[in-house]
């Protein structure tokens, strides 16, 4: 029996990535987004690719009230995710006191707010059949402060941490929660951010990051982090003193 998967941020980057990986193993996909030419672009070449269903859904996350329509709607077709992704995400490069306050609180309410409020809307069906799997999107920012993108990095700090205490107490549920901590990847992301990633920084394609994930959500690992190095740096900020860490960011944040 087929299994749905929703996927936000689907259109493009990481989100699109895992939709195909999804899709190419045997997953019916809904597709969540804000650009539906672009999704019913993507959903016409799963279905055909692949004998799959797909579905599009188009929402602006920003919305207050996108999560609890998102939620009616699939509730309305009768469609039942047994795997929720909260994909969708972005960031912002600046100096706190200079950046646009519009943009980032609108990037809380995306990174944090709306993928709080559909786990909390998906989750008791999931627990109710005792299967279920959700897949949040952090980042390596999430393992120390990033001076340059404060508010971005505090972000994904919290999905990476309200992440692990939901997994704790999902234990023996049949639910399992894994967050996915990818580092520099080659999407849009940098464009949206108004950023470069540094010519010394290892940049990885997203659909590495994609695979990595796919495969980690379904062994049900806690924290996924695709390739050594940024094992390595996520491990060494844990170690390293607080300021230090914040201080090295920074540094590499602004070079």
């Amino acid at each position: 029996m087929q299994k749905t998967v929703l996927i936000t941020g689907a259109s493009s980057g990481i989100g699109y990535e895992l939709c195909k990986r999804f899709a190419q193993n045997n997953h019916n996909i809904v597709l969540v987004a804000r650009n539906k030419e672009k999704l019913d672009t993507i959903a016409k070449e799963l279905s055909s690719t692949h004998d799959i269903q797909t579905h599009v859904f188009t929402h602006d996350l920003t919305d207050d009230d996108a999560p609890q329509k998102l939620y009616a709607e699939i509730k309305e077709n009768n469609i039942t995710i047994d795997i929720l992704v909260n994909n969708a995400g972005f960031g912002l490069y600046g100096k706190f006191t200079e950046t646009n306050l519009a943009k980032e609180l609108d990037m809380i309410k995306i990174n944090i707010s709306a993928l709080t409020e559909l786990t909390k809307l998906f989750l008791p069906d999931m627990i109710s059949k005792k299967s279920g799997k959700v897949l949040n999107i952090a980042s390596t920012a999430a393992f120390q402060p990033g001076p340059g993108m404060a508010v971005y990095y505090a972000s994904k700090a919290f999905v990476l941490h309200f992440s692990e205490a939901l997994g704790e107490e999902l234990k023996n549920t049949g639910v399992s929660v894994t967050t996915l901590c990818p580092g520099p990847t080659r999407t849009g992301f940098e464009k949206a951010a108004e950023l470069r990633f540094p010519k010394t920084m290892k940049v990885m394609n997203a659909d590495e990051v994609a695979y990595v994930g796919y495969r980690g959500l379904i062994k049900n690992k806690r924290v996924v982090i695709p390739g050594f190095r940024n094992k390595l740096l996520a491990f060494a900020n844990r170690l390293a003193p607080r300021n230090v860490a914040t201080k090295i960011t920074g540094w590499i944040q602004n070079n």
